[in-house]
Parts: structure tokens; C-alpha cells; sequence
């Protein structure tokens, strides 16, 4: 459905996506990462919004932007991008005729499209007077009239509130479940999550990862798991915990709360308990990193970032350690 051989877009000398290989078939898939990590760069490469400075990105075995593909694509931007004195069907209709319908088809899809998302009352109101979630839904209207094979959405959740997520949601996994192909882009894990298990997750403009949850995380096996334990005695806790051998390492992150690395948590669970009482420690909380996307993202990100735990303190006193 979509390819990209070694792309980069470059922005004079600032890296938009660098150097993504990338090979998608039909499916549904979350386009994930922070503001600024170059997930809407990407979006505009597939929608032939912009041309990459190296390499080539085919969409559906097309150049981007050509009309045999625009035709099978639907697209909901970031962005506002309407005309605040037309109308939502009149903006919906528009558009459709842009993509070769008659007049009278436009409008009959139209009004169809816009009763899905639940404008039907407003729809012959001007934009101009509409609320956030209202151009959103619009916008999703106009993304969907014309029955693209493929939905690309920027942010879509922007502006909606908890019962209009809830509704573009459930269009989302009817969509999918019709057998349509979807790329959603967000930096809310936990809404795509809800909607799509495969994803890519980019950050810095690099592609750290792709794939379903499940994929991700057996790439993340012999990556330490976290435990973060707010503690009376932090130093002697850590103290305890090397001389165990349970911890790859710690760290600190306050005066009374350490983060201790481990490739076998349920060890520090079992022994932990026994190892307060007979060193008289008050432990106030207990907190382990979980195999959520956001907890999958984080640990991706810190590898990214060359992230690491202190190993000197097996090596040195804890209070230097701490220090370091």
C-alpha cells in the first residue's frame, strides 16, 4: 500500500523525516511520537503535500499526489484549512466534486457523510460558526465522503470532547472492521491504542520502531524493567538491592525515591518485602514501568536518547553513586 525507500525531507537545515525505509501493506496502523518528531512530515510525503529531498515514496504502486491515487484516498488534516462563510455540506459537496462526482452525487454523499458524523442539525450552518469538534467532524466528513480505500488522519481527537471521541472512535473500528485501510497520527498513545494494534513510532524524525504491540515489546526482552520505590533510607535500600544482585543498576530520582533496573522484577517483589522487615526500611510506594504502549514508547525513546542506569555503583560506595 505504501513505500518509502531511504526518504528524507529536509526543511533548508532541518531534518523533517531522515532516511525512512518503510513497507506498509493494507491494514490499520497508529502513527505515534511527540510533537515536532516529524509525524505530520510524514503524512504530507503519503499525501504528496510535499516531495521528499532524497529517496522515493510510493503510495499504491503511484507517485504520490497522482489522481488515480488521490481518488482511493481520504485525508483529514491537522489543520483548519475551510472557508468560515460556506457551510459544512456546502464545503463537503464541494470536495466532492473536486474528486469527479456530479453535482447531485456530491450532494446526496454529502448530507450521507455528514448524518454519519452527527451534523446533520448543522450542516447547512456556516463553519465560521461552529465549534472545534464540530470542524473536526466536518473535517472527518469530507475525508470519508467519497469512499477512499485508504484514511489518513492528523490528530483527528483535537478539540473533541469525551462523547465525540467516543463517536469518531467507533466510526474508526467500523471503518477498519469494513476491511478499509487507516493511518492515524497522535502523540495520545492510549486513543490509538483503543483503536488499531500495529504502529509506527517515530521520534526525531527516525522511525524507532514498527509493528503490532506485542512485536515491539519481544524486541524489548532484554531491556531492563523499571521499579521505582519511594523509600526512609534510599542509599541503604540500594545498598541492599546490589549486594542481591536483584538490580542491573539504579537511579536516583529524588532524595527519598530510587528507580532500580532489573531484567527479573518478580525477584525484587518476592524479596522485597522480607528485606524492608529485617532492615527496619519504610517503604511509602511501589511503582513498576507496565507493557502499555506509552511504557513501550518511553523505553524506545530512552534508548533512542542513549539513556542509560549507573553501573558504577556496584563498583563504588552508594553515596558517590547517588552523587553521580
Amino acid at each position: 500500500m505504501i513505500e518509502f525507500r531511504h526518504v528524507t525531507k529536509l526543511y533548508g537545515a532541518v531534518i523533517g523525516v531522515n532516511d525512512i525505509n518503510l513497507e506498509l501493506p493494507p491494514g490499520a496502523y497508529g502513527l505515534l511520537g511527540p510533537n515536532g518528531s516529524g509525524k505530520t512530515t510524514l503524512l504530507n510525503l503519503i499525501t504528496g503535500q510535499l516531495n521528499p529531498s532524497l529517496g522515493a515514496v510510493r503510495v499504491m504502486g503511484r507517485r504520490p499526489g497522482h489522481a488515480a491515487s488521490l481518488r482511493r484516498l481520504g485525508f483529514c488534516p491537522g489543520y483548519e484549512g475551510m472557508y468560515a462563510n460556506v457551510s459544512g455540506f456546502e464545503w463537503v459537496t464541494y470536495l466532492l466534486e473536486l474528486h469527479g462526482f456530479s453535482r447531485s452525487d456530491a450532494r446526496r454523499r454529502a448530507e450521507q457523510s455528514l448524518e454519519r458524523v452527527g451534523m446533520t442539525d448543522a450542516m447547512m450552518r456556516p463553519i465560521g460558526g461552529y465549534s472545534r469538534g464540530m470542524r473536526q467532524r466536518t473535517k472527518f466528513a469530507q475525508a470519508t465522503a467519497h469512499d477512499p480505500d485508504l484514511l489518513i488522519l492528523d490528530e483527528p481527537f483535537n478539540g473533541l470532547d469525551p462523547i465525540g471521541r467516543h463517536d469518531i472512535g467507533e466510526m474508526l473500528r467500523g471503518w477498519i472492521r469494513q476491511g478499509k485501510s487507516l493511518i492515524i497520527s497522535s502523540h495520545i498513545l492510549h486513543e490509538v491504542e483503543a483503536i488499531t494494534g500495529s504502529f509506527l513510532l517515530i521520534y526525531g524524525g527516525r522511525l524507532l520502531a514498527s509493528g503490532s504491540a506485542q512485536e515491539v515489546h519481544s524486541l524489548l526482552t532484554d531491556v531492563p524493567r523499571e521499579i521505582t520505590i519511594a523509600t526512609s533510607s534510599p542509599r541503604e535500600l540500594a545498598q541492599i538491592l546490589i549486594a542481591e544482585q536483584l538490580v542491573e543498576g539504579i537511579r536516583w530520582e529524588s532524595p527519598d525515591c530510587i528507580t532500580a533496573a532489573t531484567r527479573h522484577p518478580l525477584n525484587i517483589f518476592r524479596r522485597l518485602p522480607e528485606l524492608i522487615a529485617e532492615h527496619s526500611i519504610r517503604v511509602t510506594s511501589l511503582r513498576s514501568s507496565d507493557d502499555s504502549l506509552q511504557s513501550m514508547f518511553n523505553t524506545l525513546l530512552r534508548l533512542r536518547r542513549g539513556d542509560r542506569f549507573s553501573r558504577a555503583a556496584r563498583s563504588q560506595p552508594v553515596e558517590e553513586a547517588a552523587h553521580e
